[in-house]
């Protein structure tokens, strides 16, 4: 995102510059520095306000009442991009490494409620051309599942998964069955490339629903 698209979307949001910053949850000289072009927008911001003005036009279309940004709440979520993920699969339980990580942010459309993560998508397997395909570089916004609800039949036929896997690393799957008595799950791939497999959940140290995702205007 250029300067000129973010205070163009600023100015649609009919936000002035202190307003933005606040939402944003950084300073009013940072947004001045971005407008006149002298310093570059990060992704995460322009992911955050183009998520902004969707909601806005989204509200506006369905006649509901104005969009009240003085009282948004945003959540801002650890992001293990491409580069972190080694990282992340070593230290997940390490809450300084954690803390330590880049952060998106999300508004009070997600239940607050919970563990969350943003994950990077690597790779094609699970890109099949279709609505339901996670592209290379898209940003996953995961919840954790407790370890306690893995004993009982994982609502696999409502969400996708990432899989935090002891040393497969982290997957992108959909899971398309559930042996709860021996605690095996068969992990598909959207792209037919790739087979099925089963792991057993005693080699998963994290698992994760995926909530929503967000990608890049200039993409599929």
């Amino acid at each position: 995102m250029n300067y000129l698209e973010f205070k163009e979307i600023r100015k649609k949001l009919k936000m002035k510059q202190s307003d933005i910053a606040k939402s944003i949850g950084v300073g009013t000289r940072a947004v001045q520095y971005w407008e006149k072009g002298e310093r570059k927008i990060p992704e995460t911001t322009a992911y955050f306000v183009n998520n902004l003005l969707q909601e806005q036009q989204k509200k506006q279309n369905e006649a509901a009442s104005p969009v009240v940004f003085s009282d948004l709440k945003i959540m801002y979520v650890p992001l293990a991009n491409q580069y972190a993920q080694a990282g992340y699969l070593s230290r997940f339980a390490d809450e300084e490494y954690i803390e330590s990580l880049p952060t998106i942010p999300f508004s009070d459309d997600v239940e607050h409620r919970g563990e969350y993560m943003c994950f990077e998508v690597r790779g094609d397997s699970m890109d099949n051309g279709s609505y339901e395909s996670y592209l290379e570089g898209d940003i996953i916004l995961c919840r954790n599942i407790r370890q306690d609800y893995w004993m009982s039949k994982l609502h696999y036929d409502k969400w996708d998964f990432v899989i935090v896997h002891k040393e497969k690393g982290i997957l992108v799957k959909r899971i398309i069955n559930h042996d709860v008595e021996k605690g095996i799950i068969t992990l598909h791939s959207l792209n037919d490339y790739y087979p099925d497999f089963d792991i057993h959940l005693k080699d998963v140290a994290k698992l994760f629903n995926i909530i929503s995702t967000r990608r890049k205007n200039n993409r599929r």
